[in-house]
């Protein structure tokens, strides 16, 4: 009987992975500015010199159909910005409204790849601006509205009968950047070769999840990467840069064909970096008998895992693999101001408020005394986040606003009942969401300013995403025994 139970739930699984036709297309549009403008990421103002890469945003257009009746639709997006700031998803959906006829738009989302070497959106009112030939964040918004509405317009209007495929690999890219000490407290990038220095202070998740899909010539049209990390191994430059995902996408093209569809998608690494808090000197030498710099190292790790990925993948297309996406509102408990938190807030708006160099430290602290404010009125309800969750056959893909510790995500990917498990984060701008360790230990990345939620509505979070997880794959019906 437990056999045929199990034979039973094999079978099952079988006919719901493939018991539609899958259609897919894809496109990639360049978001480069053509002026100078501000670099969004960093604490301080920088204006762009030069581009030094192109930056793009590429559409994928997912549609699951029984003969002419639609069963499930999605377009996702990646973007080579810092974020995606609160305001943009809207109005790319209202300016997709008639470009789209027939597509559900709340199930678009939008995700970034969060380089530091792009423009500010919206209104970024925490940058002082000068010089009179910059875009103004507005002005860039507006110009990148309308290449996201166009990526999403052609990827839907090219979409085609397709094959679908999924694969892992490795890849050391993700690296947690807080250091811990004797005395309790960690630093983002605090030093490690110090007597007092204790530990790395949280996990890094190293698996690299990729998906494939092939038109039913069996041409790769598109592959969608999930590195849990940012790509900020070229944050602080002064240039228009796309990271480490421009050498990424230049090397997988020279591989597998000029015209490939690459979506970025970062995982849960809030807490990560894709440089070595140790062992630099090794890191470094390894790089110079290979001939290559950081950019070039990190890309050579990645396409050797989507490599690894692919081989396995491409003995097992799937040809109407099913979608299903949901959509849903989840409301987050805000992280509460302690009285010591918004006395050093109070003290810093007070040092910084009358200097414009450094309106960015001032909004940043007076937001968090506005919270304060607000939690003593009784005023401050909650974080409301958008969350999508799809199947797409075995794999489940799941979405956040935030810059989520890597923590989170393993919890998510343990408790999933897929086959394998994609997170996309920043699909927002949520900001950091610290660990309970992280946030203990201090420093930028989990003190009160950086994070709008923390630990409490992280683990409401994963509990809403796996939840949305098990919706997805309901639990097969058996049969009483004897029957």
């Amino acid at each position: 009987m437990r056999l045929f139970l199990l034979s039973l739930f094999i079978a099952t699984s079988a006919a719901v992975a493939s018991a539609s036709d899958l259609h897919v297309g894809a496109a990639t549009v360049d978001i480069t500015p053509d002026r100078p403008v501000a670099l969004d990421g960093q604490m301080h103002v920088r204006i762009s010199e030069k581009p030094e890469t192109h930056i793009y945003v590429t559409a994928l257009g997912l549609e699951s159909r029984e003969g002419d009746r639609v069963l499930d639709q999605a377009i996702m997006i990646s973007c080579d910005i810092v974020a995606i700031r609160e305001g943009l998803i809207k109005l790319v959906r209202e300016k997709a409204r008639d470009k789209l006829p027939g597509f559900d738009l709340n199930k678009l989302f939008l995700n970034a790849t969060h380089t530091h070497t792009a423009p500010v959106t919206m209104k970024g009112d925490r940058y002082s601006l000068l010089g009179k030939n910059v875009m103004l964040p507005m002005e860039y918004t507006d110009f990148l509205v309308d290449r996201i509405v166009a990526a999403a317009a052609q990827s839907w209007e090219q979409r085609k009968p397709a094959k679908a495929g999924w694969g892992q690999g490795q890849a050391v890219i993700a690296q947690n950047r807080r250091a811990t000490y004797a005395d309790g407290s960690a630093k983002m990038y605090g030093p490690t070769n110090v007597p007092e220095f204790r530990g790395i202070e949280g996990y890094e998740d190293h698996n690299l999840e990729v998906l494939f899909f092939w038109d039913l010539n069996n041409k790769l049209i598109a592959t969608a990467v999930n590195v849990p990390c940012p790509s900020q191994e070229v944050e602080g430059l002064k240039v228009i840069h796309a990271d480490f995902w421009d050498p990424v996408r230049r090397q997988l093209r020279e591989r597998h064909g000029k015209d490939l569809h690459i979506l970025a998608w970062t995982g849960a690494g809030g807490d990560q970096v894709p440089r070595p808090m140790y062992g630099k000197a090794a890191d470094e030498r390894m790089r110079r008998l290979r001939g290559l710099t950081r950019l070039e190292e990190v890309a050579r790790r990645v396409v050797r895992g989507w490599e690894e990925a692919y081989e396995g993948a491409k003995l097992e297309p799937v040809t109407g693999a099913v979608l299903q996406h949901q959509t849903k509102k989840i409301d987050l408990p805000w992280r509460k101001v302690t009285e010591k938190e918004l006395a050093d807030a109070q003290k810093a708006v007070e040092q910084y408020k009358d200097d414009p160099k450094e309106q960015w430290k001032y909004l940043w602290n007076q937001g968090v005394v506005d919270r304060y404010e607000a939690e003593k009125s009784g005023k401050a309800g909650v974080f409301q986040m958008e969350l999508h969750a799809l199947r797409l056959g075995d794999v489940a893909i799941a979405t956040n606003e935030f810059e989520l510790f890597t923590d989170y995500g393993v919890q998510m990917k343990a408790r999933s009942p897929a086959v394998q498990t994609f997170l996309i984060q920043l699909t927002g701008s949520g900001g950091y969401l610290p660990t309970p360790r992280a946030v203990a230990g201090g420093s930028y990345s989990a003190i009160i300013q950086s994070s709008r939620v923390g630990p409490e509505g992280g683990q409401a979070l994963v509990d809403e995403t796996v939840k949305a997880f098990n919706d997805l794959w309901p639990a097969p019906e058996t049969t009483k025994a004897g029957k």
